[in-house]
Parts: C-alpha cells; structure tokens; sequence
C-alpha cells in the first residue's frame, strides 16, 4: 500500500513512485528482462521504464485529505 499526500502530488512525488517501482519490478523480474532485451535487441532502461509504469497501476493507493 501506498500512502500519499492528495495535496503533494508534485513531480517529486510522481518520480519517487516510479523509482520505487522501478526498483520493485527490477527485484522481482530483473533477470527475465534482461534476457528478454538481449534476446530482442531492445534497451533494457527503456523497458525497465515501461514495466515500471505497468506495474504503478498494481499498488493500492491511500489518500489523506
């Protein structure tokens, strides 16, 4: 779960969320992607990022007011 601000949502925010995602997909499938850009010669930063932005919609988000 995922505790947020609603009157903080600025950019900081929105780049913390996807560093902590980042981090979250890359622990759980970094290897698969890594062989998955090797094998389909594709930048594995760029997929990382994509992944990571898949996976932002996953959390459970708790608003406080």
């Amino acid at each position: 779960m995922v505790y947020l601000n609603y009157n903080n949502l600025d950019n900081d925010t929105q780049n913390r969320l996807l560093s902590m995602s980042k981090k979250d997909v890359e622990s759980r499938f970094g290897k698969q992607l890594k062989h998955y850009a090797r094998e389909h010669y594709v930048n594995y930063e760029s997929l990382l990022e994509e992944e990571a932005i898949r996976n932002l919609y996953n959390y459970t988000y708790v608003f406080s007011i």
